[in-house]
């Protein structure tokens, strides 16, 4: 599923309320600043600081 970009406009990261951008896999949003993976589920954004995966830096340069 890809998020669309109106969608993306208006989202922001929870923790810090920095940007997101799509994963690559497109499985989940992803936070540069926060270093966080929000996943989506059934086409849903779950936007929760504690429901997000932490990554490493590496990972994200990856992502």
């Amino acid at each position: 599923m890809t998020i669309k970009q109106e969608l993306l406009d208006i989202l922001a990261c929870p923790k810090c309320k920095g940007p997101v951008r799509p994963a690559t896999d497109n499985k989940g949003l992803v936070c540069e600043r926060c270093c966080l993976l929000y996943e989506i589920r059934d086409d849903i954004p779950i936007m929760l600081i504690d429901e997000a995966r932490h990554l490493d830096r590496q990972t994200i340069a990856e992502q």
